[in-house]
């Protein structure tokens, strides 16, 4: 179980790494992290991890932030001092919420409710079973034109047009298949949750691609992957070492 615990106070951090490991020998803590700044930028790019502990209050604000800057799918156990944060919690990722000092048996009953409810002896989780279900049951929930600017008029675009999109600085751009560019007004981040993801799989940090644009993947450095796409881009294809696995699973699908 690969676990991620995001909590600015150090001694909170090797407490609760200690009492983890010790119910669970399996459990691998993959990173701390200790604001929300850095917490977003290590989501966005990173593979995901089973589980994650989340502090509510950091330096920087409340962990909640963090939801609203990253698609993130993955359970949460909450772990605070205070307990009015809790109904703003369960609107989230909550599976859980601990309060500090965190007893072990309350967080080992925690770790048993998340493998009693996300994994399975074969296939699918529990989670990934809902959401599945819940894409297939409701498939408009992505969007099937984007606004662009043109000059200053704003138009739109077929989302099915766009080979790919990305970033330039804090500017977003699309591409059709004729090669033409237009501004956005969305950020990646924002069109990795509204554009369909059996089409559009976000390659690094500065490029989404549409399966229809990709005419070669090439091996790369470092276990890496480069994608060669038409129209041609001049930004950065290679598929970042996290994303890999996942860009295989997608382009296989």
């Amino acid at each position: 179980m690969r676990v991620i615990i995001i909590e600015d106070e150090i001694p909170a951090a090797t407490r609760l790494t200690r009492m983890l490991q010790g119910i669970d020998g399996e459990i691998e803590i993959v990173r701390k992290l200790d604001s929300v700044e850095a917490s977003v930028k290590y989501l966005e790019v990173s593979e995901r991890p089973d589980l994650i502990f989340m502090d509510i209050q950091l330096a920087d604000g409340l962990s909640f932030s963090i939801f609203e800057q990253v698609q993130l799918n993955t359970p949460v156990i909450f772990t605070t001092a205070f307990d009015h944060y809790m109904l703003k919690a369960f609107k989230v990722n909550s599976l859980d919420y601990l309060l500090k000092p965190i007893d072990e048996k309350e967080l080992s009953q925690a770790v048993l409710k998340y493998k009693e409810l996300y994994t399975s002896a074969g296939g699918l989780g529990f989670a990934e079973k809902i959401g599945r279900l819940m894409q297939e049951m409701n498939p408009a929930k992505y969007k099937e034109r984007l606004l662009i600017k043109r000059g200053q008029q704003l138009h739109s675009i077929k989302t099915a047009d766009i080979a790919f999109c990305y970033a330039d600085g804090k500017l977003c751009f699309a591409t059709d298949f004729s090669g033409s560019s237009y501004l956005l007004d969305h950020t990646l981040h924002q069109l990795e949750s509204c554009l369909e993801p059996r089409r559009f799989f976000r390659v690094n940090r500065q490029l989404l691609v549409n399966i229809d644009c990709i005419k070669k993947v090439h091996t790369w450095l470092g276990g890496r992957l480069k994608v060669e796409l038409a129209p041609v881009t001049a930004v950065d294809t290679v598929v970042s070492r996290e994303r890999v696995n996942g860009f295989k699973e997608w382009l296989g699908n």
